[in-house]
């Protein structure tokens, strides 16, 4: 199966190969040594108190429509509301898509923001300015919430000892991250979202036990543990003669290296990746159907921020929908794998199963795309593009479930109510995972930078 792609021809390209780090620990090992050389000079952010300790960000690819899942329009015109139906929620009058049965009933768990708005309607200028909370210029590229925390969290935590979690990286993308940016901008390629496959196909998963385990993580052929370990004493015995030779110089080890070789060889690691310990029921319940894989995506998703890493973002892809709209109501009562009905059953699952484990109010779920589609279906039956009004969905890591914020006007083309911006929202995650948005990072020639713009506001309501 091809890489799917969007309408602007743009494919999702793999910029962390787990693969890569496997041949002889080199790809991890520059990974690390990157992330310590630019944490030295930074400061640490002012503390917040706050209930997230990671964020799950399910990005939908593409651009989801509103009107088919957080912001239906019952009583639009038949070319506006499209042809799916709404169901009632457990909120008392707030309806959402029929395809979303399961997310229904744990509105009480969730909030949507339904006045979401952006003047960018092209691709990767939306996934830039949803993903940072900047808009993109030319002068600077503006690292992606995960890069952003997995930095911070590296700085707070480099004089902890926390042996379990150090082999895992800090921001994971799920299975892999969108081609639209290099997610790390400014801050050094250390913080780039880590993949843990090359691409959404199904080739790049090995069935196991129910679940799958990522390829990349074993040996290549002729790369064995044997050979890594020869690495690993050869490079101590040059540490080892430096020392020797300059007895004024102090031994330096090569602490890169042996990250690299603490997560190919870490069982807590690897175990991450592998399903086998999950109950069938748990299994079942994301399911091992659906489009790219999501429920699977959101299942190891839940398994790595158990494990302490900060920062997941589940890629779900096709959501570039500008034609055959009207084949969705054919399609999704009788297709369980296609896109809502999946997004729905892993949604649902994973909310349910964090509450269940005690780790939801410590877990930020953020369910976003780069903007809405089109009020007014087009001459092909599909949705284009808009930026001007869309939904976003939060829930956990100290969000205020049970409410809507803002609402959009009649025909979901422009916000009505409450209009948030991405900037605005970017100062929400940050402050929800307990960084001040205000906080200054800098870049490699030394300018200081905010987290979040100056002037965007934290959409307070959200905060429990």
């Amino acid at each position: 199966m091809d890489a799917v792609k969007r309408c602007d021809g743009m494919s999702r390209r793999d910029f962390i190969r787990v693969g890569g780090l496997a041949a002889l620990g080199l790809g991890l090992g520059d990974f690390f040594h990157l992330q310590r050389a630019f944490a030295v000079g930074a400061r640490s952010p002012r503390p917040y108190t706050a209930k997230a300790k990671s964020c799950i960000l399910i990005w939908l690819d593409g651009g989801p429509s509103h009107l088919e899942t957080f912001d239906p329009k019952p009583d639009a015109p038949q070319e506006v509301r499209g042809p799916l139906s709404t169901i009632a929620t457990n909120l008392t009058g707030v309806r959402i898509s029929e395809c979303m049965e399961q997310t229904a009933k744990i509105m009480d768990k969730i909030a949507v923001i339904r006045s979401m708005t952006s003047p960018l309607g092209e691709h990767s200028l939306g996934t830039q300015y949803l993903m940072t909370g900047y808009k993109p210029t030319p002068a600077l590229e503006y690292p992606t919430f995960g890069a952003t925390v997995a930095h911070i969290r590296s700085q707070s935590s480099k004089n902890t000892s926390e042996d379990a979690r150090t082999a895992l990286p800090p921001n994971i993308a799920v299975p892999n991250f969108t081609g639209q940016v290099s997610g790390n901008g400014y801050l050094p390629s250390a913080t780039r979202p880590f993949s843990v496959a090359r691409n959404g196909n199904k080739d790049d998963f090995r069935e196991s036990h129910g679940g799958f385990k990522v390829r990349d993580l074993d040996f290549y052929q002729g790369i064995d543990m044997d050979r890594l370990s020869r690495r690993r004493q050869f490079v101590n015995a040059l540490n080892a003669f430096s020392s020797a030779k300059d007895a004024g110089m102090p031994t330096v080890s090569d602490p890169a290296l042996e990250r690299a070789y603490n997560l190919i060889t870490s069982p807590e690691a690897k175990g991450a990746f592998s399903f086998s310990d999950e109950p069938q029921e748990v299994l079942n319940r994301y399911g091992t159907g659906g489009v790219n894989g999501i429920g699977q995506s959101c299942l190891l998703a839940r398994r790595l921020v158990e494990r302490g890493v900060p920062f997941v973002t589940v890629n779900h892809t096709g959501w570039d929908t500008h034609n055959d709209i009207f084949q969705l109501k054919e399609r999704y009562p009788t297709d369980r794998n296609a896109h809502l009905p999946s997004l729905d059953r892993a949604l649902s699952a994973l909310i349910q199963d964090l509450s269940e484990r005690n780790i939801l109010d410590e877990t930020l779920v953020v369910v976003m795309g780069e903007f809405g589609r089109t009020p007014r279906i087009n001459s092909q039956g599909g949705r284009d593009h808009w930026p001007n009004v869309f939904s976003v969905m939060l829930a956990g890591g100290g969000v205020q479930g049970g409410q809507i914020v803002g609402s959009s006007d009649a025909l979901g083309e422009f916000p009505k109510e409450r209009p948030v911006t991405p900037s605005d929202l970017s100062a929400t995650i940050y402050t929800l995972l307990g960084i001040d948005p205000s906080f200054e990072l800098h870049t490699s020639d030394g300018r200081p930078v905010r987290v979040a713009p100056d002037g965007a506001k934290v959409v307070s309501e959200l905060i429990a």
